[in-house]
This record gives C-alpha cells, sequence and structure tokens, in this order.
C-alpha cells in the first residue's frame, strides 16, 4: 500500500486538511477538513489566531486517524513568525503581514542599510511586511519582546513545533523573510548584525523534504493517533504550488494565483542585479535549493475584499456570479494598479478602486460587474507587462503561462490573460499546493524517486484546461 500523506495548507483567510496517496502512478486527494483562518484585531494590533489553528490540526488528526496516515506536511503563507522563551511558550500571538506596524519601518531600514546592498545580497522584493522588516521593528519599538525570545519560527515550522517538540527552520519559508544571503540560502549574518537583530534567536536551515521529527507522545496521547513524522516539505505556500507546476520542460512560467499572484519562473542561481532590482522581481527558495525568480503581484485579495463589502451591504453573490456579471462589462474601459498599497489593506475596497480612480483621473466603475471587470482586466494587465520582464530577466522565450492554484477557476481572468500576455495559459491544477505538498512528503518517504518523476505524475493526475488568445 503507498503511504498515506495529511496535507495542511493553510492560507490567509482559511485552511484544510486534506487525506492523500499515490495509486496507480496517480495521486489521488480527498479533504477531510476545512475552516476559517480568521486574523484578529486587538488594541489595534492584528494577529493570527494560532492555537485555534493548532485546534483544527488536531481535528483533522482526529478525522484521518480513521483510515489512518504515514505522515503530516504543512504548508503556509511566508513572512510572519512566532516568537518563543527559553520554555519554548509563545511570548505572544503571531502578528498578521497586513498590520500596520511597519507601515513606515522600511525608510528607517534604509537608514542603516541601503536598498542596493540588502538586495544584492538577499534578492528579495521589498514589501513593508517582510520578516526583516518586522524584526528591525520589534527591536526598535518593543525591545523587550525580543531580550525574552529564545527563538524565532516562522508559521510552519511553529505548527510544526507544537506537534513534534522540535525547533527547525525549514528553507523555502526561510527565503521568504529577506534575511538570507541568495548565494548561500543560509542567514546573512553580515545583514542582521547591522541592524542588531539577534542571531541566537534563528535555527539552522533544513532542506525541503527533510523531517521535523515524530508527533510527541503527548499529542499521540491526546487524539490517540500513530506516532507519525512530520515532513518540511515546502512549507511555504508557494513553494509547494511551484513543486506541483504540471510542465515537462526544464523552463517554465507559472502564476501561483490565489490570494496573491506570484509570477515567476523556476532557475538554478539567482537572478540578482540592476534590472531585476528595478523590475522589483524576488529570488525565494525552491525545492532541491531552486530559486524561484518570481513577481508579488495583488492577487485575488481584491475580489475577495470587494466581495465581502458587498456582502456586508446585503448583496450575497457567488465569486461565479460576480464573474458574470464582469463579463457584461466591455473590455479596456477600467483600470487600477493591482498593487497600490492602499489595496493591501482590509476595507471597503470597492470604494477605493472609485477614489483611485477619481484621484487619477480614470473612468471610475460604479457597478458590481464593471468593479469586477476593472479587477480581473487590471490584473491581467499587469501578468502581461510581468511576463515580458521575466523574458528580459532570463533571455529566454515562453510558449504558455501555467496559472495554478484557486485563480485557474476564474475562468474571466485565464482568458484576459492569455489575451493580454499573447500565449496559451494552462490552467490547473486548483490544488496546486497541497499537490506540491503532497509530492514532496512523497519523495521524502522514497514514494517517488525525484520531482521531475513527481511533475510528470502531477501532469496525469489532474485536468487542466488550455485558454487561446482570442486575438
Amino acid at each position: 500500500m503507498s503511504k498515506k500523506i495529511l496535507a495542511f495548507d493553510f492560507g490567509a483567510s482559511s485552511g484544510r486538511a486534506m487525506l492523500a496517496t499515490l495509486i496507480d502512478n496517480k495521486i489521488e486527494m480527498k479533504e477531510i477538513h476545512r475552516f476559517s483562518n480568521d486574523p484578529v484585531l486587538v488594541n489595534g494590533v492584528l494577529y493570527w489566531d494560532v492555537l485555534r489553528l493548532l485546534f483544527e490540526i488536531k481535528q483533522a488528526i482526529i478525522k484521518a486517524k480513521t483510515t489512518g496516515f504515514d505522515a503530516i506536511g504543512i504548508d503556509t503563507w511566508g513572512v510572519d513568525f512566532g516568537l518563543l522563551d527559553a520554555e519554548g511558550n509563545l511570548l505572544q500571538n503571531p502578528v498578521h503581514y497586513r498590520d500596520v506596524r511597519t507601515e513606515n519601518i522600511m525608510d528607517e531600514v534604509f537608514n542603516l542599510v541601503s536598498k542596493d546592498e540588502i538586495y544584492n545580497k538577499t534578492g528579495i522584493q521589498f514589501m513593508r511586511f517582510n520578516t526583516l522588516f518586522q524584526l528591525y521593528y520589534i527591536k526598535k519599538h518593543k525591545p523587550e519582546l525580543l531580550k525574552n525570545t529564545d527563538t524565532m519560527l516562522f508559521m510552519p515550522d511553529l505548527l510544526a513545533y507544537f506537534l513534534t517538540g522540535v525547533k527547525k527552520t525549514e528553507y523555502t519559508i526561510a527565503s521568504t523573510s529577506q534575511m538570507l544571503d541568495a548565494n548561500t540560502g543560509n542567514w546573512d549574518t553580515d545583514l542582521l548584525n547591522k541592524l542588531n537583530i539577534p542571531l541566537n534567536i534563528l535555527t539552522e536551515i533544513s532542506p525541503s523534504g527533510s523531517i521535523y521529527g515524530n508527533i510527541t507522545d503527548e499529542i499521540c496521547n491526546e487524539l490517540g493517533c500513530k506516532k507519525v513524522p512530520v515532513i518540511a516539505v515546502c512549507t511555504h505556500d508557494t513553494g509547494s504550488a511551484v513543486a506541483a507546476v504540471p510542465s515537462v520542460n526544464e523552463d517554465f512560467v507559472y502564476v501561483s494565483c490565489g490570494t496573491w499572484s506570484l509570477f515567476g519562473t523556476e532557475n538554478k542561481k539567482p537572478v540578482i542585479n540592476k534590472k531585476a532590482f528595478d523590475f522589483q522581481f524576488t529570488n525565494e527558495g525552491g525545492y532541491n535549493k531552486t530559486i524561484r525568480l518570481l513577481k508579488n503581484i495583488m492577487g485575488l485579495w481584491i475580489i475577495q475584499e470587494s466581495k465581502r463589502q458587498w456582502e456586508k451591504e446585503g448583496i450575497n453573490l457567488s465569486f461565479a456570479e460576480i464573474m458574470a456579471e464582469a463579463k457584461k462589462v466591455s473590455k479596456e474601459k477600467f483600470y487600477i494598479d493591482c498593487d497600490y498599497s492602499e489595496f493591501d489593506k482590509p476595507g471597503n475596497m470597492p470604494e477605493k478602486i472609485k477614489t483611485y480612480c477619481r484621484n487619477n483621473n480614470l473612468p471610475v466603475p460604479e457597478t458590481i460587474g464593471e468593479i469586477a471587470m476593472c479587477i480581473y482586466e487590471s490584473l491581467a494587465i499587469k501578468y502581461g507587462k510581468t511576463f515580458k520582464m521575466i523574458t528580459e530577466l532570463t533571455g529566454k522565450n515562453y510558449s504558455a503561462i501555467n496559472l495554478i492554484g484557486g485563480g485557474a477557476n476564474a475562468t474571466l481572468l485565464c482568458q484576459l490573460a492569455a489575451d493580454i500576455c499573447d500565449v496559451t495559459v494552462i490552467a490547473g491544477p486548483t490544488e496546486a499546493t497541497v499537490i506540491g505538498n503532497v509530492i514532496v512528503a512523497l519523495i521524502a518517504l522514497k514514494e517517488i524517486k525525484n520531482i521531475k518523476k513527481a511533475r510528470e505524475i502531477v501532469e496525469k493526475s489532474f485536468d487542466v484546461k488550455k485558454y487561446e488568445p482570442s486575438k
């Protein structure tokens, strides 16, 4: 019998547990538990409810033990972390990356270390919520918190620690922090020393596919489950998603499309030069120490937040119904810059879009259909610009874009992307992140030979849909 993987995939608004196995050279998966992931605002600070997430992990383990499982894999969003004291207890709930505390912190850091120096070492796109800036904020404004910290663990490492008692840092999640030397894959100690960020709170970096450890006796006794290993899969969700790109070609372009759109390609070495800096590209880690050369683009968060606002106003529409309204609207009529800073914060998104358009003397979308078309087409336009940047940075031509993740269900976005990028868009699999989680775990358990074989299996296991340019 092929071994079963209990894969946990935590997104910014929800999480799920999938039970997966390899049968007849195809991956079969079943969702056994789904739950919301709701940040909590307390005294002006936005926190992750991490103990609630641990509770949901335990519920999934209870459900999965009836059929059994052989290993656990966990992936989450990037950059955020928990701080532990010397006894291994949380000092506070992890703070949400959308919290406002880092809004002006980057300029303070650049007064100490230049942007050029930071980028030339880390190769990471500058975003105010990168771990580097979060830790600098704590160092400056909450020094007592850092003084009491024994260990910092990123979110998936923290959840794995809760299950195993083992403190490790997996490579792909660490690579999102803007604290690694992109060429060595190790902590950039020189940069951290210049910012007085203590090195002793960091653990050694473990490769993707290594083992954290086994579930503790305490957890096994509490839940009545077997003592199985927790595997350090590509614990950054985009790292997992890219591992699952169903491409047999060594050179491919992908968009991991969900709350964020991560648009990039996979390289063997980082691309760090003035053009990459100007284009704001990032060099994050992938499986087998590959580099994900990509650009972070605001994704379906804008439509998700708009939907939440309409629901507050008593208008309850599914995403499919919103997309149907958008299709009634003419193309090339409305436009926003999806990466405008105000769009990454919670709030009345439709009103933010209208305000942006008014302030920039652009046509203002008013109806639900107009706002939705504005969002989808603006995203596709951003994809088109980014696609051209990638070809410039790599000197390679690509005949297709693999659009993976939940955005593969957004048929309008897929077609607009094909039209604007003028290449075939291969949409799917929608569950790329959890699939990547599973295949790395199966490689670790020697159920699959290597990543090349794994991608061939993904291609055969899941349906994809192709969108050809219509003009």
